[in-house]
């Protein structure tokens, strides 16, 4: 038996440091690629896609290299225990009121983007919000890795808001992005499954670039949808302080 100690990685050794860095490093490579787009009349959605493609390469080729798949949470949906699967269903109801604005008229070619688009983006902000920056903070304690990353997570959308629109709608997307980051921090350190996150923030990213722009008109909706999760939270770390019983278990049983 060999009673070499694994040696303690730069994240292990300064968490906090890793967490700014990796925020940082994101920002800028936004905020350069909006700049970019700026200068060069390009659409609204080129400064994510000129950021997050690269971004998602150099993920998949560290992930791969490091074996990280495993660990940051892509793992089989079986892994997910049978009675931690009923804590998704309030985001199923969000993707319902969501999708009550109905869908605008766009062509076949608009939608294969979207989808694209939206992968993209799932990808990248649940890999690092809820993969890299919640799994380096976990060793400080559940509550500062959720806060942490849910507040760095709002942070991010910020950028997406302050476009000139009233502060009432700026407050409710900052809040709302908020709470979405908390909800999914949560939902990540109880089944430990980074997939169904990553299918939730695609579909509701989805659902929202196709829909109807009415926002005005939703705003009943809008805090319908804040009231569910606030109250997911609530229920999630409440669940926490109960064990769940892991899939494998059940079957052994």
């Amino acid at each position: 038996m060999s009673n070499r100690k694994t040696k303690a990685s730069f994240s292990q050794k300064r968490p906090i440091l890793t967490v700014v860095i990796i925020e940082v490093l994101l920002l800028l490579a936004v905020f350069a690629a909006g700049a970019y787009a700026t200068i060069k009349e390009l659409s609204y959605t080129s400064p994510v896609l000129i950021s997050f493609i690269p971004i998602a390469l150099v993920m998949i080729a560290y992930f791969t290299w490091k074996k990280k798949w495993n660990a940051l949470g892509f793992r089989k949906l079986s892994s997910i225990p049978a009675n931690g699967w009923v804590y998704y269903s309030p985001l199923l109801l969000i993707l319902i009121v969501i999708s009550f604005k109905g869908m605008r008229d766009i062509s076949a070619s608009e939608v294969l983007f979207f989808i694209f688009f939206t992968l993209l983006v799932g990808f990248v902000e649940e890999s690092i919000y809820r993969g890299l920056i919640l799994k380096t903070l976990l060793p400080k304690g559940i509550k500062t890795a959720v806060i942490t990353s849910s507040i760095l997570f709002a942070v991010t959308h910020v950028l997406n808001v302050l476009s000139g629109q009233d502060a009432f709608q700026t407050i409710l997307q900052i809040v709302y992005a908020l709470l979405i980051g908390a909800v999914l921090a949560l939902l990540m350190v109880k089944n430990k499954n980074i997939i169904p996150l990553i299918l939730f923030h695609f579909l509701h990213n989805f659902i929202q670039f196709v829909g109807n722009d009415n926002s005005d008109a939703f705003i009943g909706y809008d805090l319908f949808l804040l009231l569910v999760l606030a109250v997911h939270c609530v229920w999630l770390s409440l669940s926490l302080r109960r064990p769940v019983i892991s899939a494998s278990a059940n079957q052994a049983s």
